[in-house]
């Protein structure tokens, strides 16, 4: 069973206050919070191993590059990949899908081809492909969700032919939670010889991954929303894909060879890596995977599932309100609207109460439209989430609704 309190105990942050009251945490879709481990672990490579990886031979550079190395194999543990080879560090999600878009639409992606993602994605899971459509001629194809958020697989299937060439899915909405069938879609994704791409952003810190057992081509998330450091992400590619692509971005580190007349690019995965990189952050990245891992998925998902089954049963209790996304599969995510109050107005007010949560349009306009609205209040629930904050949230939504109807 969770031991929540022992977890709490690990991030300093959670002690906060803002505006004298106790901080409630329900941002963690944005970022999540880092425990003391992966502070400290960063810290004490700045403090006294500092030094670039991969190019020097002095014991600090081989100290970092041994950490580099060693969190790139605590990625492939972690998402089950089959060579270290195919683990890539990037910037983050949103990098890692650019990365894909130009490498593999310059390699694969051709005038008529089609791209399919669906109308629940989060903008870097759009733009890209609407970048690469435009340079290729290529046709973005839109899968759409139903009014309870959940993935209309009818017409998935029936926009699936010939013509596509990549799918491109979240595993789960940032906006509305559900967590679609990635497995189904992947399926039948190969029944017409299309490649997958799994937006994993906001499924690794809830869902156990195993990306040999999807059989997806790319899986990529981000550092800073599995309470590990900002600017770091991951890219996850099948090595005989990657082994065909061409880099993305040229320099340092991505070679073997460089003469005016001609470049050798280097071998996996540092082919895909130009320039130095992030590797304090990096480390941090698998420091944080170590902590969630030490906890354990197999704890924190059910954990998770049920604050999240409480939080929406609570939540209906409260006048006026809309819920967007009740999907049967559902992570996290509780996004939320009171009639006759503006999104922004509610998230200020509940901020007041020491209540952190995200408003706006969550990076996913086209959500937004489904459902003609500006935007939407989010509570996103990490695994020190408790039912004490979660009733803080209802009680904070309820007096900010009681206030404006006085």
């Amino acid at each position: 069973m969770l031991d929540v309190c022992k977890i709490r105990e690990d991030f300093p942050i959670l002690e906060e206050k803002v505006y004298g009251k106790p901080l409630v945490y329900l941002d963690n879709g944005a970022t999540s919070q880092r425990p003391r481990s992966v502070v400290e672990k960063m810290t004490e490579y700045y403090l006294r191993y500092n030094s670039n990886v991969h190019r020097g031979v002095h014991f600090l550079s081989n100290k970092c590059t041994d950490a580099n190395e060693e969190a790139r194999e605590i990625v492939r543990e972690f998402i089950h990949a089959a060579f270290v080879e195919e683990v890539i560090f990037t910037r983050g999600t949103t990098e890692s899908i650019n990365l894909v878009a130009h490498s593999f639409g310059e390699a694969f992606i051709h005038e008529g081809d089609e791209i399919l993602v669906t109308e629940m994605e989060h903008h870097a899971n759009i733009v890209p492909w609407q970048m690469l459509c435009d340079r290729k001629k290529a046709v973005l194809k839109v899968v759409p969700f139903k009014d309870n958020g959940e993935l209309d697989m009818q017409a998935f299937s029936a926009l699936l032919s010939e013509r596509v060439k990549l799918v491109a899915v979240a595993y789960v909405s940032n906006v509305l939670g559900t967590v679609n069938p990635v497995r189904r879609i992947i399926e039948a994704a190969r029944g017409f010889g299309a490649y997958v791409l799994i937006d994993g952003a906001q499924a690794v810190q809830h869902i156990p991954v195993d990306v040999q057992d999807l059989d997806c081509d790319f899986f990529v998330f981000s550092g800073h929303k599995i309470y590990g450091p900002t600017g770091v992400g991951v890219l996850y590619g099948k090595k005989n894909l990657l082994e065909v692509l061409p880099p993305w971005q040229g320099g340092g580190e991505m070679i073997k060879e460089v003469r005016f007349e001609k470049t050798t690019y280097n071998d996996l995965p540092f082919k895909f890596e130009a320039g130095t990189p992030d590797f304090i952050g990096i480390i941090g990245l698998g420091e944080a995977i170590k902590y969630v891992d030490s906890v354990g998925l197999a704890q924190i998902a059910p954990y998770e599932h049920e604050l999240l089954r409480y939080a929406m049963e609570r939540m209906r209790e409260i006048p006026n309100i809309r819920l967007y996304g009740e999907a049967p599969e559902k992570s996290s995510v509780i996004s939320f609207g009171i009639e006759g109050i503006h999104h922004f107005d509610m998230g200020t007010l509940l901020d007041k109460m020491g209540i952190a949560v995200r408003t706006g349009q969550l990076c996913a306009e086209p959500v937004m439209q489904h459902y003609d609205v500006t935007g939407m209040v989010r509570a996103s629930i990490g695994m020190y989430n408790t039912r004490e904050e979660i009733d803080r949230l209802c009680e904070g939504v309820k007096k900010v609704e009681k206030l404006f109807r006085m």
